[in-house]
């Protein structure tokens, strides 16, 4: 059980000793007489007894009172969590070339992206204590998902992503510039980005080799892949009766510049040709340090106020039906 405002608690026992202390001294006699000795062998009552039970219920009504503006409240779930691991954005590749089909799973055709969007479910549920956030891009960066150790969530937006979300193109230079606005203001020692493309820079305001140097500058280490096999790829096309056919296209994955970007922040360059490569790329991972970090998660709790406030008021009215009837005093 916890409080929202527990520093209402402290007026128990500043106010309810106080009250007792009045109620409990001397004071005058309301009628004066001569002698007591006639009514000193009367038997004690119950009545007599029990004289001060609306009192404790009042002192008891104040107290749940006070204890209702205290905020009683218990947690039922509680997402807050501190574990080791490395924060990484995972940028994501989703221009119309990553439709090519020149990767396959379980001896089946299947494009570019959703080969990588496979293994990447992989590479996040294997790593529970790492923090990753993930950003796709086209002809600009969007955010899928934001830094967190929530990976069901991750996951869950990781399998919302699809072509056309976006004007096409490859903005390599925005992407690692927005991973690593991602990464700028995160604690910790290791800052990773993994940048998953198939081709060219040719979109975005910003040169993929100054946004290395920018996320050299801040420690962030960049690990590129080029993704596809080499040469042609085989790319679905609907012909004039609306069947899927498939024309080769020419493989253009600027290679230096990817290599150029992983020298200068202290990462590597891997080429992924088929599934089992880039699954072999992202195990690289493993060898990153590990840095200790808080996730601040989400709270569900569980409020009293009401429950606490209607036992009080219940008290009161017993305390006014008792002090009115059975224990009414004149004066």
């Amino acid at each position: 059980m916890t409080f929202k405002t527990p520093l209402f608690l402290l007026l128990i026992p500043l106010v309810l000793p106080f009250l007792g202390f009045l109620y409990f001294r001397k004071r005058p006699p309301v009628f004066l007489f001569p002698s007591t000795a006639f009514v000193s062998g009367l038997p004690v009552t119950w009545r007599l007894r029990l004289k001060h039970v609306p009192f404790f219920l009042r002192i008891a009504v104040l107290a749940l009172f006070i204890l209702a503006l205290a905020g009683p409240e218990k947690v039922l779930q509680d997402a807050r969590s501190s574990s080791e691991g490395i924060s990484m954005v995972l940028l994501l590749d989703t221009s119309t070339s990553m439709a090519a089909e020149d990767f396959t799973v379980n001896g089946q055709r299947i494009n570019r992206l959703d080969v990588v969007k496979s293994v990447l479910k992989d590479f996040i549920a294997a790593r529970p204590g790492d923090r990753l956030g993930l950003l796709a891009f086209a002809a600009r960066p969007y955010t899928v998902s934001p830094l967190t150790a929530d990976h069901a969530w991750l996951l869950q937006n990781l399998e919302r992503v699809r072509f056309g979300l976006m004007d096409d193109g490859t903005a390599i230079g925005s992407a690692i510039a927005a991973g690593t606005a991602r990464l700028r203001k995160t604690e910790g020692k290791s800052k990773v980005i993994i940048l998953l493309t198939d081709g060219v820079n040719n979109a975005g305001k910003i040169a993929p080799l100054e946004a290395a140097d920018t996320a050299a500058t801040l420690g962030i280490k960049v690990y590129t892949i080029g993704a596809g096999t080499r040469e042609m790829a085989p790319y679905p096309v609907k012909d004039l009766l609306g069947r899927t056919i498939y024309q080769n296209i020419k493989v253009e994955i600027d290679e230096d510049v990817l290599q150029k970007i992983a020298g200068k922040t202290g990462g590597a360059y891997f080429r992924a040709t088929d599934t089992d490569s880039l699954k072999r790329i992202y195990e690289r991972i493993d060898k990153l340090e590990k840095v200790k970090f808080d996730e601040n998660g989400y709270r569900q709790v569980e409020g009293y106020f009401d429950i606490v406030l209607l036992a009080a008021l219940v008290l009161l009215l017993i305390e006014l039906i008792l002090a009115r009837t059975i224990f009414l005093r004149i004066p």
